[in-house]
């Protein structure tokens, strides 16, 4: 009997969110431990944000606090101004993305509610973002949907990003 396989190249744990969404993990730009203990800042002691690349409206994963940010300003080499402005600890992992994912499919590994945001253009135009939820999904389970955002109001836990 066949079977359909998925393919995928790249997969990235996503962070929930209410208004940032999942980002393109071919546009990570950086990653490292920084302060976010300041709401709505990160700095870094160990880098140069403005030579490095950054840029308005880069997607800031907090890998430690699971807290998604935007980047609202690089305010110097060593910080940027972070929305939603919400702190973290002293000492956080953090990977930066310059661009969100124009859509991937999900797989969530502990049973709940997903509330996701799907996009019916790669563009991702705000006119053609839909919000779906998924109720009383089971564990190790595949949403065949392109989303761009994970509300955090979803309660299903350990979900993938896949492309």
């Amino acid at each position: 009997m066949a079977y359909q396989k998925l393919q995928t190249s790249s997969g990235l744990a996503v962070i929930k969110s209410a208004t940032v969404p999942i980002p393109d993990p071919s546009t990570k730009v950086l990653s490292g431990t920084a302060n976010f203990s300041v709401a709505g800042t990160l700095t870094d002691v160990g880098t140069t944000f403005t030579s490095a690349g950054i840029q308005k409206n880069a997607i800031v994963y907090n890998t430690t606090a699971q807290k998604a940010y935007f980047v609202t300003d690089v305010t110097d080499d060593l910080n940027l101004a972070l929305s939603p402005s919400s702190a973290g600890g002293a000492t956080d992992n953090y990977i930066i993305f310059n661009a969100p994912s124009n859509g991937c499919i999900l797989f969530v590994g502990g049973t709940g509610d997903v509330v996701v945001q799907t996009a019916t253009d790669k563009d991702i135009p705000a006119a053609s973002v839909t919000e779906l939820t998924f109720k009383n999904i089971p564990d190790a389970a595949f949403l065949p949907v392109q989303v761009v955002r994970v509300d955090d109001t979803t309660t299903a836990t350990d979900i993938i990003a896949l492309w």
